[in-house]
């Protein structure tokens, strides 16, 4: 089994950088609206704060966490909205508080996670070092989203290999949400890190592959960026399929950004 140490590390340094964003913002700025429709950097918070609690319950109490799953079938549509309308309600301290409790306890239960333990998810059921991740990627995204909404550029770190390593792995996921036959065959993705170096996913005799910016990858599987505006190139039908409705998150495809200039508030991953 991998260790899932790294991983945890490279999440709480992700969460302390978005910590550092938000810590002195004014009443006023945790209320301006972000590119998610509707979601202010209140409701980016809250639904990280949310997200961490149902990790935190599906790594120490499956029982409890059954009970979200239900309420998630009953309002699929609504269910993350509405847990994130919730929390963006609370005054900006208090829901500061609460999110840097629940992914400190996060954390611990993860740390202490049985060796070869798996726990139950929305999906699939995930080890901690997948729960880790999915927790990094979500964090890594939504911070983007508050960065860009306080004009803050945040240079990538090769922690986002973890997110492309889940690009990768979901890639199946993303063609069953679309009601699209995977791929039988893995496809070859290399792609550039931040801090030089090439990161390698697949058969390098693949007959298809990915090939580009890492950070680009990133941006796509989140949802962040619109492809045509990012430094990706597929070689073959399949890779290039993919690359159009590739997702790294859980739940229904999103609407996805406009490309360049047009690009205004749209809906993304959530």
């Amino acid at each position: 089994m991998a260790d899932p140490t790294p991983v945890i590390d490279d999440l709480r340094a992700e969460s302390d950088e978005l910590d550092l964003l938000v810590t002195e913002l004014s009443p006023e700025q945790w209320r301006l609206p972000t590119p998610a429709p509707g979601w202010t950097v209140a409701h980016q918070i809250a639904h990280l704060a949310w997200t961490d609690r149902s990790a935190l319950l599906a790594v120490t109490d499956a029982d409890g966490f059954r009970g979200l799953v239900e309420k998630a079938l009953a309002a699929p549509g609504s269910f993350v909205d509405e847990g994130a309308e919730e929390g963006a309600r609370r005054p900006p301290a208090e829901l500061l508080a609460a999110w840097r409790e629940g992914r400190t306890a996060l954390d611990r239960a993860l740390r202490a996670a049985p060796s070869g333990a798996r726990f139950p998810w929305y999906g699939p059921p995930m080890a901690a070092a997948s729960m880790a991740t999915a927790r990094l990627m979500e964090t890594w995204a939504h911070a983007l989203d508050v960065a860009d909404t306080l004009g803050v550029v945040r240079p990538p770190t090769d922690r986002i290999r973890h997110v492309a390593r889940l690009g990768v792995r979901t890639r199946d996921f993303a063609h069953t949400v679309h009601g699209l036959t995977p791929p039988a065959a893995e496809f070859r993705v290399e792609l550039r890190a931040p801090s030089g170096g090439t990161w390698s996913f697949g058969p390098p005799d693949a007959s298809q592959r990915v090939t580009g910016s890492a950070l680009d990858f990133c941006l796509l599987v989140t949802q962040r960026a619109h492809r045509d505006d990012l430094d990706l190139r597929a070689e073959g039908e399949d890779a290039d399929r993919w690359l159009g409705i590739a997702q790294a998150f859980a739940g229904p495809p999103g609407e996805g950004r406009k490309s360049g200039a047009e690009r205004e508030p749209e809906a993304g991953a959530r």
